[in-house]
């Protein structure tokens, strides 16, 4: 099973050293694909100290994550594709063996797991190329949410689940008959098209129910009341693009429903 990664990064120095140990400590090799958007604070240094072990490196302008993204995505050239974020690592050395495992299945087209917050700013100026075999997960960083994600059931959108996107691994065939993601909806980018992959189109999915990604906390649309709101807007819009109509109370639920990851506990 030939599985894709890809890594959107601009300005990550104090964190893309530790993206990229999570993925090559995997005990299931990955091709690792970073898509750089011209960063200027010392990531391409920290890039080319790991060259030996990238499939791919690119830096070049782009107009965004989600752009950086799609770049990524029409160059791998994986099975399997999963994103993850230069902020986030994965949990564990045997992520990418279960997710091989769940693939094996030819009749699966999509995957996904639990996720964890936690909280940890990143190495800093000076400090940022990991030691070597130190803590390449960083379970040191103390986790602030747990998003236990649940079995698949693609009713549950309507009650404003999704799985998250970090933990998220699709057939490279999905976005060939599908399309990828569709850059003028923001920060809603990767819900739109897992709507329109899991709902609009009904692909198969299986949930892992373990803890696959470690990620950083400090997203972008719950940055400040403005950004929430635009998410809001954006959350429609993703519905309205894709033919569906939500419930009413459906957008609501959305955010509301994160609210027990915060006093859940491993």
């Amino acid at each position: 099973m030939n599985i894709s990664i890809i890594t959107a990064v601009h300005n990550g120095a104090a964190t893309i050293g530790d993206c990229i140990e999570s993925v090559r400590r995997q005990e299931h090799p990955a091709e690792h694909i970073i898509i750089d958007g011209c960063s200027n604070d010392g990531t391409l240094a920290v890039l080319e100290h790991y060259r030996h072990c990238l499939a791919r490196v690119v830096s070049e302008p782009d107009q965004g994550m989600y752009d950086a993204m799609n770049k990524g995505i029409a160059l791998a050239s994986g099975d399997v594709v999963g994103i993850l974020n230069a902020d986030d690592l994965f949990a564990g050395a045997r992520v990418l063996t279960e997710v091989a495992r769940v693939f094996a299945d030819e009749k699966v087209e999509s995957c996904y797991g639990d996720l964890v917050y936690v909280r940890g700013e990143g190495r800093g100026k000076g400090q940022d190329r990991p030691v070597e075999g130190s803590d390449p997960f960083n379970l040191h960083l103390p986790v602030v949410r747990y998003w236990r994600s649940g079995s698949y059931d693609r009713r549950k959108f309507y009650r404003g689940w999704m799985p998250p996107h970090p933990t998220f691994f699709v057939r490279k065939r999905v976005y060939e008959m599908f399309g990828v993601f569709d850059t003028r909806l923001g920060s809603a980018a990767d819900y739109e098209l897992m709507l329109r992959f899991l709902l609009r189109h009904g692909i198969s999915s299986v949930h892992i129910p373990e803890v696959m990604v470690r990620m950083r906390t400090g997203g972008r649309s719950n940055a400040s009341l403005y950004n929430r709101l635009e998410a809001h807007r954006m959350d429609r819009e993703a519905w309205r693009l894709n033919g569906l109509t939500p419930f009413p109370w459906t957008i609501l639920l959305k955010p509301l429903s994160k609210l027990p990851q915060y006093v859940l506990k491993l």
